[in-house]
């Protein structure tokens, strides 16, 4: 694809940072409109999304060398350092940024799941464009596919020297690109905004309900990186007969599930909700 959109002499802007940054700056700026339009103060919104943001990629970084060690960093630990060539995994990320969100919701004293509500509403907006940069740069992509809307990546990406590296190989080491693979990257993008769109509008509504909406996007999100795993081509850890990912999302799934269930009884009054950030009431 376009791993590298320009070059500046010895500055390269690469497809992969680029998205991530988008996402982010997207993402920050829709949760401030939420925050004004509902009445909430967002004069911390963006230290804590600043926090979020550096402990998510840390721990998708951390979870992604876990996964890939033997196969990619073992001989070239230094590449532990080149986050603007891909390498993240989703979950690795989110964990870590839910630790820090507990650890600050702690200090301020403030109810987690109000704050979960709110930035969980946006993630889904930042993770559509970082998956859009996965596609540019080639990773994650999907099983080998006859269909018509298959993508063959280009010559030296992430696809190209699995299929060469296969055993037996799938194509040559002289061929020009990898064979067609499932574009998995642009589904769980698109699936990914659509249910932004949903959340967006649904917060407003739904945001005196302590934990609905996390819940509403753990069980989404869950069944939808679940599905997306069964067409991953990239190697993949197992445990048992699930991907790691698939393990993860079922845990997240059935904790969704309770507090879609259990948010009714959360219910928060709404003078206290147009106070969210940064004096949350208990």
């Amino acid at each position: 694809m376009h791993s590298i959109l320009m070059e500046f002499g010895p500055v390269t802007i690469r497809a992969f940072g680029l998205c991530m940054a988008l996402g982010f700056l997207f993402g920050w700026r829709t949760a401030v409109l939420l925050c004004k339009r509902t009445g909430q103060d967002a004069d911390q919104l963006t230290t804590l999304l600043t926090w979020l943001m550096i402990s998510a990629l840390l721990g998708a970084r951390a979870a992604y060398v876990l996964e890939h060690w033997h196969a990619e960093f073992a001989d070239a630990p230094l590449m532990i350092l080149r986050l603007d060539q891909g390498g993240l995994m989703f979950y690795g990320g989110f964990l870590a940024a839910a630790l820090v969100l507990l650890l600050y919701a702690r200090i301020h004293r403030q109810h987690v799941l109000s704050i979960t509500d709110l930035v969980l509403t946006v993630v889904p907006l930042g993770h559509a464009f970082g998956r859009v940069g996965c596609f540019l740069h080639g990773c994650c992509y999907g099983r080998v596919t006859t269909s018509r809307f298959g993508v063959a990546f280009p010559q030296g990406s992430p696809a190209w020297w699995e299929h060469v590296s296969a055993k037996p190989p799938l194509i040559s080491q002289h061929a020009t690109a990898s064979l067609p693979v499932i574009p998995t990257q642009l589904i769980e993008a698109g699936a990914n905004a659509l249910l932004f769109v949903v959340l967006f509008t649904l917060y407003p509504r739904c945001r005196t309900l302590r934990g609905l909406l996390t819940g509403c996007y753990l069980m989404a999100y869950a069944t939808l990186r679940f599905g997306i795993e069964m067409l991953r081509g990239d190697p993949r850890l197992a445990v048992g007969p699930f991907s790691i990912s698939q393990a993860i999302s079922l845990v997240l799934f059935a904790l969704g599930l309770a507090l879609a269930v259990y948010s009714p009884r959360m219910r928060l009054d709404v003078r206290i909700a147009q106070n969210t950030l940064p004096h949350m009431e208990q």
